[in-house]
């Protein structure tokens, strides 16, 4: 909640927190585990036309300045406008330019990855998840029916060594 806060106090242009920040916290609710288990930061994505690094190294600095340690660390900001321009030299697939920070979601792994959240101005909560919830909350993992990802199976490996109950679908 408080890098929700902070973040909505700082008010970056389409932002929200997504993936492990979010889908871990709820699979941690659901098998009784700490909150913080497996939770190695906070994905915070923005949408930003300005595609140049100076800009984006400007809002990393400005939203790490927010936080105290250990948050400081913790909180990773991307703008999702670069994210066609190092996506495939560090994943080694195609990645097409997006349009916002929504449509990041589209393209994870799997629909349970793909659950963000941000917080409103009157402290209300908008949850953005493209493919729903039904995955999130029966700990399942399959495929994004969208993209065909090379790495869903070290992902699925991954989440299962941190999470056993979780059913993973070929």
């Amino acid at each position: 909640m408080e890098v929700l806060h902070r973040l909505r106090d700082i008010d970056l242009p389409d932002w929200q927190v997504f993936s492990g920040a979010v889908y871990q916290r709820v699979f941690n609710d659901l098998t009784g585990r700490d909150l913080n288990h497996g939770i190695k930061d906070y994905d915070v994505a923005y949408f930003d036309p300005d595609t140049s690094y100076e800009a984006e190294d400007a809002v990393i600095r400005r939203v790490a300045a927010a936080f105290e340690p250990p948050l400081r660390e913790l909180v990773e900001v991307r703008n999702q406008a670069r994210v066609h321009l190092w996506f495939e030299g560090k994943f080694g697939e195609p990645y097409s330019p997006l349009t916002s920070s929504s449509e990041a979601l589209t393209r994870f792994v799997s629909p349970l990855h793909a659950v963000a959240v941000r917080m409103e101005t009157d402290d209300s909560l908008t949850v953005i998840a493209p493919f729903g919830l039904e995955d999130l909350f029966a700990l399942r993992l399959r495929r994004n029916p969208n993209r065909a990802s090379s790495n869903f199976e070290r992902v699925a490996q991954g989440a299962r060594k941190r999470w056993p109950e979780l059913e993973i679908l070929e």
